[in-house]
């Protein structure tokens, strides 16, 4: 007899000997069931400890699924038509990327900004304005007309208003485009496109009729991402500057700027041709 079996005869020979049991028949019937229970409530313990266990750890990999379900990913495009397409439904986790103070390094936007001479009375077109990186800085260039800060993006126009709001800004003003029209409301003398022309499709039809949109003497400058940029949407998806001037021209566009100065980027200024 193991030393648990003598221990729990044990326990049931006092009990014996207090009067509640009668025979060794009995005794030895005590000690079984009592083992029994004992046995019984070890098992149920290992099956609660693994039912918790279980559901523990479905919780954690719930979370660990959410989060990579709703984190964007800058190189999920895809195609449709022409141009190739991107979801931004999330303006806050977008802002971290799109906004993150270690993209001025290559970005250069002063210099952008610069290289285009914008007056304090110009009307501006940011199209594709996304979180406003671009558009908070062309705003404090303007502060006696309009930036229009364009996206198709309504949780975008929703993150730029409250940004201009909170930055007081206000001659910034969201505008929700289509992917026919950027819907601009009226003429404006200059429309910068940054890391957005490969996103466009029927590029020809689009930027035929964004012509109207511009001014006498109004621009179109295109930035965007050189086959070599570490940076970017993925190499398959990135239009050289030869096309980009090539389908310009073709939608009535003349190339009269191309500044070099960009490490993963090209920039390029067009006007409408006058005939």
């Amino acid at each position: 007899m193991t030393a648990t079996g003598r221990g729990l005869t044990a326990t049931a020979e006092r009990t014996k000997g207090l009067g509640l049991i009668k025979s060794k028949a009995q005794v030895l019937n005590f000690s079984e069931n009592l083992k029994g229970k004992r046995c019984l409530m070890r098992n149920l313990a290992r099956w609660i400890f693994l039912a918790f266990v279980l559901v523990v750890g479905s919780a954690g990999l719930g979370g660990i699924r959410a989060q990579t379900q709703t984190a964007p990913d800058p190189q999920a495009h895809y195609k449709y038509g022409q141009g190739y397409q991107h979801s931004f439904g999330d303006a806050e986790k977008w802002a971290k990327a799109f906004d993150d103070p270690a993209r001025d390094a290559w970005q250069k936007p002063d210099e952008v900004l610069n290289a285009l001479h914008l007056q304090r009375t110009d009307r501006v077109v940011d199209l594709g304005a996304g979180t406003g990186y671009f558009s908070v800085r062309i705003a404090r260039l303007v502060p006696e007309r309009k930036l229009f800060s364009v996206d198709i993006e309504p949780e975008m126009l929703r993150h730029l208003r409250e940004r201009a709001h909170h930055e007081n800004l206000s001659v910034l003003v969201p505008i929700l485009a289509s992917a026919e029209s950027a819907n601009r409301p009226e003429p404006v003398d200059l429309v910068l496109v940054v890391d957005t022309y490969h996103h466009i499709d029927n590029r020809n039809a689009y930027f035929s009729k964004l012509k109207t949109s511009l001014r006498p003497n109004g621009r179109l400058a295109v930035v965007d991402f050189k086959a070599d940029s570490p940076e970017g949407p993925p190499l398959e998806h990135r239009i050289p500057p030869e096309k980009v001037t090539s389908e310009l021209e073709a939608a009535g566009y003349t190339l009269v700027a191309n500044h070099p100065f960009l490490p993963r980027q090209y920039f390029l200024v067009f006007q409408a041709k006058t005939s």
